[in-house]
């Protein structure tokens, strides 16, 4: 860990021609396309604890508060990860892996966003929101990155929850309080976590090994990865059924959580079929795709239902 924390100018790998580093630079090391992610979580959450339409001056304060402790928790990780990142095809174009934005910069940037983020929720929507902020950034950094990643295959498992707690941060933003409702919506992104990620690290998974990353699929067989998908396939659409009750969902949330649960389930039994075929082209991706969709649907569900009379 040590050697990750020390000489923060030293990037991991030599370049022979470094790019001045620019916005673009910057914005790739706060991981875009997973900010997007969480804040499709967020928006339908305020909606369903307003029971409607909650202060639109109220969302957007939220969201920036959301998008700052998340780019700042993604810089950070950048700057923990560089060395396996330049080791890892996927990620060996990061800023932060290529030395095109400095060790030094890079922490600085990060520490700057997660301070903006937790100033901004506190000045303007809570300190409720501001202090689950913090045990989003902190869970990430330290918990995630700093002493899970690179030491047991459930990392993303236990890792996961840092991005189960936009729903939070968007309930308490609306009512100020935490409820039954809230803690169901984060074990749905909870559950949803390792069928989404593992399919992504089996395709990737020679980048995973050669690194030295304990990714599940580096650990276990594709049979044993598979089955576990279709565990927590089953989990997930479970969660997503209890919250009815919990939440007294309308008709509309009912249809879509069993329709698009059971389009999830039969994806994750069609990966495990083409394991037990032994096919050369797995598709895993087919389901890690489909996932993004799947938690963008659901969570439109959530955000439309209180509409529904």
């Amino acid at each position: 860990m040590s050697s990750r924390l020390t000489d923060l100018d030293q990037p991991v790998s030599a370049q022979p021609h470094i790019v001045s580093p620019t916005w673009r630079a910057y914005l790739a090391l706060t991981k875009p396309r997973i900010i997007e992610l969480l804040l499709v979580t967020t928006i339908p959450t305020m909606f369903l604890a307003a029971g409607g339409f909650p202060s639109w001056t109220l969302v957007c304060w939220t969201l920036l508060g959301g998008t700052l402790a998340a780019g700042g928790a993604n810089v950070l990780n950048c700057y923990l990860d560089r060395d396996i990142d330049a080791l890892m095809q996927r990620t060996a174009h990061r800023p932060s892996a290529t030395g095109q934005i400095s060790g030094k910069n890079t922490v600085i940037f990060g520490i700057l966003l997660s301070i903006l983020s937790v100033i901004t929720l506190s000045l303007t929507v809570n300190y409720l929101s501001a202090g689950l902020a913090v045990v989003a950034i902190v869970f990430y950094v330290v918990g995630y990155t700093m002493l899970l990643k690179r030491r047991t295959s459930q990392n993303i498992v236990w890792g996961g929850a840092a991005g189960c707690m936009p729903v939070l941060i968007g309930w308490s933003a609306v009512t100020e309080s935490l409820s039954w409702t809230p803690v169901i919506l984060f074990l749905i992104v909870f559950f949803w976590t390792p069928p989404h990620y593992w399919p992504l690290s089996l395709r990737y998974k020679e980048d995973y090994a050669a690194a030295g990353i304990p990714m599940l699929p580096v650990e276990q067989a594709p049979a044993t990865v598979a089955k576990q998908i279709i565990y927590y396939s089953w989990a997930m659409v479970g969660i997503t059924l209890l919250l009815i009750p919990v939440a007294n969902m309308n008709w509309f949330y009912i249809a879509s959580a069993v329709i698009f649960g059971a389009v999830f389930v039969y994806e994750a039994y069609a990966l495990q079929a083409r394991v037990r075929k032994e096919t050369a082209d797995l598709k895993p991706m087919k389901l890690f795709h489909w996932s993004i969709s799947y938690l963008s649907l659901i969570f439109l569900a959530i955000g439309i239902d209180p509409f529904i009379n």
